[in-house]
């Protein structure tokens, strides 16, 4: 079904499992093995077709991957802007943990504020392309805001279920957007089984859970086609994620793989660093005992609220993904994550959210271990904004009178 002009060179799905075939021009969910979806492209006639030099002039966002994304039709694009976002020298920040060339990728700057845009995007996109009608997803948070926005974007129905105590400002946005938005007691699993009972009554919706349907990964894998490019098209020594249900790094592992076989970039893979808190750390226990799926993670509870996911249904590739690339799983406290969050901003004037900072805590102890070398290139992922988590700063000024004055230093 690819035009003659493609626009995608979108071949067909894979189960990540057992390798087998589906066809990509149908709303597909998980495999018959209850295993993710993965899309596959012909490289051969990619290769043939663009080259880095082509891909450096076009408009700079995620768009600008488009052989490799799984949208057929421009005409289809659903888009806010997204993409590009700035990959940033970490200077002061390096120092302090031992670094001469620390990174920071800001995800902080797309729309929505959080990587979760890149995923919406191409997964709203070709839902749309593909005839869906609405889409129903639980949520931490943030990505069933930016699914409700870009699903308002193109004209679709959104339902959004969330645990009670998500970021307030998560719930504004879906509701803002008028997505049929639900509170649920309980975690991002008790939401799931709500979402999975409500799309059976509502022709046309989609579920679109995480690794539930195969597009939003293909939006995260930007991520690491823009980390090349910026770089001069060559990879990084090392990259670290945070790490919930895991489809950015997933992502990025992809992204990794398919730009080596195209020739855009050579040499050996950088080693992919799972990042979990204390308070919900399923790789990283599975990690250690050198497992390729994970067990449920009880009482899960961290102030890294993107990053709780008890169980994970794509854990096995975050392993893989690990394993292959000789990388390795930390859990850090929300104590040290917190720490983290506040001198980066004082260090580096970066706001960022819990879930990146977690990945900075992270980096002290990865050094003093010596899994991280001094003089190695490592890229930081920070995921969101720290402004959809005001709850993470207590704010304790003075409050002056009208007639006042600001107090002295000595």
């Amino acid at each position: 079904m690819t035009p003659s002009s493609a626009y995608s060179f979108l071949s067909h799905l894979e189960c990540s499992r057992t390798g087998e075939r589906y066809d990509a021009d149908a709303v597909q969910g998980t495999s018959s093995a209850g295993a993710p979806l993965l899309a596959r492209y012909d490289l051969e006639r990619v290769r043939d077709t663009v080259t880095p030099r082509d891909i450096a002039g076009r408009v700079p966002d995620l768009w600008r991957y488009h052989e490799v994304l799984p949208v057929r039709d421009e005409r289809h694009v659903v888009s806010l802007g997204e993409g590009m976002t700035p990959l940033l020298p970490m200077r002061a920040y390096g120092r302090r943990a031992g670094l001469t060339r620390l990174l920071m990728k800001d995800e902080g700057l797309v729309p929505t504020g959080t990587f979760k845009a890149r995923g919406a995007a191409v997964g709203v996109s070709r839902a749309a392309e593909l005839g869906v009608k609405g889409v129903a997803m639980p949520t931490n948070g943030n990505a069933g805001a930016a699914w409700a926005l870009y699903a308002a974007r193109a004209g679709m129905g959104s339902l959004i279920a969330m645990p009670d105590d998500a970021p307030p400002i998560t719930m504004a946005e879906c509701q803002i957007a008028g997505a049929e938005l639900y509170r649920v007691d309980g975690l991002i699993g008790d939401a799931g089984k709500l979402v999975g009972a409500a799309v059976g009554e509502r022709a046309g919706y989609q579920e679109v859970s995480t690794l539930k349907e195969p597009y939003r990964l293909e939006g995260k894998k930007t991520m690491g086609y823009e980390i090349a490019e910026q770089l001069g098209w060559r990879m990084p020594d090392v990259i670290l994620y945070p790490t919930g249900g895991g489809v950015g790094i997933i992502g990025i592992h992809k992204a990794l793989r398919e730009m080596r076989e195209l020739g855009w970039v050579e040499g050996d893979l950088p080693r992919l660093i799972a990042v979990q808190a204390t308070g919900c750390a399923p790789i990283v226990r599975a990690f250690e005992k050198g497992a390729r799926e994970s067990e449920p993670f009880a009482n899960a509870r961290t102030v890294a609220f993107g990053i709780t996911v008890p169980k994970a249904l794509g854990d096995f590739l975050v392993l893989d993904a690990v394993y292959e690339t000789g990388g390795t799983a930390i859990a850090v406290t929300d104590e040290q994550l917190l720490a983290a969050q506040a001198e980066l901003a004082e260090l580096e004037g970066a706001f960022i959210c819990p879930e990146g900072a977690a990945c900075f805590a992270a980096l002290e102890p990865l050094r003093e271990s010596g899994r991280i070398g001094a003089d190695e290139e490592v890229v930081v992922l920070n995921t969101g904004t720290g402004v959809k988590y005001p709850e993470t700063v207590r704010v304790d000024v003075p409050l002056l009178a009208k007639d006042g004055r600001i107090p002295g230093r000595g």
